[in-house]
């Protein structure tokens, strides 16, 4: 992200890690993702009413994800969705 010229959280773990979104971390996960576009998905439930607040972290961190070069991937339903929610 560029704001007045600067470039922004060009580093996808250093704006979660900013943000206190990280608390541990898979050893070379930063190193790639900063080498090569990645990809990343979260899933929502559709059998249930509406969205929650625990469903915008997944959503604040796919935007997170995308703003720093990589694909990111919102899915809704599949075999899950047939189950339902069991929680």
């Amino acid at each position: 992200m560029t704001i007045f010229g600067k470039n922004f959280f060009m580093n996808f773990v250093d704006e979660l890690r900013w943000r206190g979104m990280i608390h541990n971390i898979m050893p070379g996960t930063e190193e790639i993702l900063l080498k090569e576009m990645g990809s990343a998905y979260v899933g929502f439930d559709p059998s249930s009413d509406s969205l929650h607040i625990g469903n915008l972290v997944g959503i604040m961190m796919l935007k997170h994800f995308q703003i720093t070069g990589h694909k990111p991937y919102a899915l809704v339903g599949g075999a899950t969705g047939m189950i339902g929610d069991p929680s």
